[in-house]
C-alpha cells in the first residue's frame, strides 16, 4: 500500500500553484503586449520610427541562433510544464516568434509551411486506419482474439502473459494506436492474470511492453507520419519495421515463458479442467479468419505496390465495417462512436502537425538546422557515437512529449544529420546501405518511442495502465514492472544498429 508523508502532500499543491500563477502572469503579459501591439498597428506606421511604450515587431531581430534556440525551446519546454496542450502550444509560439523576429509580412510564411501538409495525399490514410481500428475495437473482435490466444496457451506456465504479448501483436496489426492497444489489453488481460495470481510485474509488463507494439508493427500510424516528414516510402518503412516488431514481440514471450518455466509460482497455468483439446481449439480459430484476412489484404495490397497507403486504409476500413457485419456487431451506434473517435484522435494530431510544422520550420529557416548539425559534428564524436546521442535525446523527450510531438521537433533536424554520416558497421559486422540509412533510422525511431512509452517516470504506457489497474496495484509496481521489459526493448535496439540487415533486409528483397 502506497503511503504519503506530510511533505509529499503538501508539495504537490505547492507546485501546482506554482505553475498556475505562472500561467496566469505569463496570459497577462502576453495580453498586454498584444495590445500595445494592436494600437501601434493601428494608429502608428508599423514601419516608422514612433510606437507606442515598445513595438514587439522585430523585437528580436538580429538575434544569434544559439540565443534563438535557448529561446524557443526553453520557452516551449516551460510552456508543455504548465500543462499547454503540444498541439497549441508548437503553433501559438512559432506564429509569436516570427513575429518577433520580423513583421505582419513574415506570417506570410505560416500558410507555406502548413499548405504542404494539408496536399500531402499519404496523410489522409491516418483517419482511415484510425477508423478501422475503432471499428474492430467497438465490433468486440478484440475480446474475441484474447479468448482464442488465452485459450491456445493458458495450459502453459505464463501462457496467459505470453497469450497477452501474441494478442497483442496481432492487435498491433489491426490497430496501430498504442494507447488503445494498452488501455483494451488491460481491461481484458489484466483480471485474467490477476485472478490466476499471477506475478504483478510479469502480468503489467507483458500489457505495457506487448501494447507499445503498434508502434512499430504495420499499419503504425507514427510510421506513416515518419515517412511523410522524411520523405520516404510508407511501404518500406512498414517492411523493415516488420521483422523488428516481431522480434521484440518473441523476445518478450521467451521471457515470459522462461521465467515461468523456472518458477511456476510467477505464471500459473489454467487448470486442467478447463483447457479444451485440440478440435475445439482448431474451431476457435475461425473468429479470427475474418479479421486476420482483412489485415493481409490491407498490408498485402499495400506491400505488393498494388494500392498507395491511403486505398489500402479505405479498403481496410470498409472491410473492417464488412467484418462487423460479418460477426453480427456492426450498428450505427458503433459507426457513430468509431466515427467520432477517428475525427477527435485525427484532429488531434493533425493540429500537432500544423503547429510543430511552424515551429520548426521557422527555425530551420532561420538557421536552426545548420546550427545544431555543427553542434552535433563538432562534439567530434564517430556516426555511432553521434547516433547514440540522439536515441538518448529521443528517450528524454518521450518523457515530456508525445510520440507526435518527438517526431515533427526532432526528425526534420535529425534525419539530414543522419543522411550525412555514413555508418561502416561495428565489430566487423555488415554496413549499413547508403541508400537505406533514412530507413533504417526510421526503425530505430519507432523502437526508441517504444522504449520511450514506458519509462519511468513518466512513460505515457505506464500512466494508460495506471487507469484500468486495480488500487492495490501501486504506482512504483507499475515502474518495476517496465524495467526488465524496458532492458528487452535496449537490446533489440542494440541489435538492429548492430544488425542493420534485420531492417533493411526485406525492404531490400522487395523493392531493390
Amino acid at each position: 500500500m502506497n503511503t504519503m508523508t506530510a511533505d509529499s502532500k503538501s508539495a504537490r499543491p505547492t507546485s501546482g500553484k506554482f505553475w498556475t500563477w505562472l500561467m496566469i502572469i505569463a496570459t497577462a503579459g502576453l495580453s498586454f503586449a498584444v495590445i500595445v501591439e494592436l494600437i501601434n498597428i493601428f494608429f502608428y506606421d508599423p514601419y516608422g520610427d514612433k510606437y507606442f511604450l515598445f513595438r514587439t515587431a522585430g523585437m528580436l531581430e538580429g538575434t544569434s541562433i544559439a540565443t534563438l534556440t535557448w529561446l524557443m525551446f526553453g520557452t516551449l519546454f516551460i510552456a508543455l510544464m504548465m500543462g499547454l496542450p503540444l498541439a497549441f502550444v508548437t503553433g501559438g509560439l512559432g506564429v509569436v516568434f516570427i513575429y518577433l523576429i520580423g513583421d505582419q509580412a513574415m506570417l506570410n510564411i505560416i500558410p507555406s509551411r502548413i499548405f504542404p501538409m494539408m496536399t500531402n495525399s499519404d496523410l489522409a490514410a491516418i483517419p482511415l486506419f484510425i477508423f478501422m481500428a475503432s471499428m474492430l475495437e467497438r465490433a468486440g473482435l478484440i475480446e474475441e482474439m484474447f479468448d482464442v490466444v488465452y485459450k491456445w496457451m493458458g495450459g502453459l506456465h505464463g501462457g496467459l502473459a505470453a497469450a497477452t504479448i501474441l494478442a497483442s501483436t496481432i492487435l498491433a496489426a489491426m490497430v496501430g494506436v498504442i494507447g488503445a492497444a494498452v488501455v483494451t489489453m488491460g481491461i481484458i488481460a489484466l483480471p485474467a492474470m490477476l485472478k490466476r495470481n499471477y506475478n504483478h510485474e510479469i502480468a503489467l509488463g507483458s500489457i505495457m511492453a506487448g501494447g507499445t507494439l503498434g508502434i512499430l508493427i504495420p499499419p503504425s500510424i507514427l510510421a506513416i507520419l515518419y515517412a511523410v516528414v522524411a520523405q520516404q516510402s510508407v511501404g518500406e518503412l512498414y517492411l523493415g519495421s516488420i521483422v523488428p516488431g516481431l522480434m521484440l514481440s518473441g523476445m518478450y514471450m521467451a521471457y515470459v515463458l522462461l521465467r515461468s518455466w523456472r518458477d511456476p509460482s510467477l505464471g500459473p497455468a489454467i487448470p486442467v479442467e478447463e483447457r479444451i483439446g485440440m478440435v475445439e481449439k482448431l474451431l476457435l480459430l475461425r473468429q479470427l479468419i475474418a479479421p486476420l484476412f482483412l489485415v493481409f489484404i490491407v498490408l498485402g495490397l499495400l506491400f505488393g505496390g498494388i494500392a498507395t497507403p491511403v486505398e489500402a486504409a479505405g479498403i481496410g476500413s470498409f472491410g473492417a465495417i464488412v467484418v462487423a457485419i460479418m460477426h453480427n456487431r456492426c450498428t450505427l451506434r458503433g459507426i457513430k462512436d468509431a466515427s467520432v473517435s477517428t475525427l477527435k484522435a485525427s484532429a488531434m494530431v493533425l493540429w500537432i502537425i500544423f503547429g510543430a510544422s511552424i515551429f520548426v520550420g521557422f527555425y530551420i529557416l532561420q538557421g536552426g538546422q545548420e546550427f545544431i548539425t555543427e553542434s552535433i559534428l563538432g562534439t567530434g564524436l564517430s556516426p555511432y557515437g553521434i547516433l547514440f546521442l540522439m536515441m538518448i535525446l529521443l528517450v528524454v523527450l518521450g518523457m515530456f512529449l508525445d510520440w507526435v510531438g518527438i517526431l515533427l521537433l526532432a526528425v526534420p533536424i535529425f534525419v539530414p544529420i543522419i543522411k550525412s554520416l555514413t555508418f561502416d558497421g561495428l565489430f566487423g559486422l555488415p554496413p549499413v546501405p547508403g541508400d537505406k540509412v533514412a530507413l533504417w533510422f526510421g526503425v530505430l525511431y519507432l523502437v526508441n518511442m517504444q522504449m520511450s512509452f514506458i519509462s519511468p517516470p513518466f512513460g505515457y504506457a505506464l500512466f494508460y495502465l495506471r487507469g484500468v489497474c486495480p488500487p492495490e496495484i501501486s504506482m512504483a509496481t507499475i515502474f518495476r514492472s517496465s524495467l526488465i521489459f524496458l532492458a528487452l526493448q535496449t537490446l533489440g535496439l542494440l541489435l538492429c544498429v548492430l544488425i542493420p540487415g534485420i531492417v533493411t533486409y526485406l525492404p531490400s528483397l522487395v523493392y531493390g
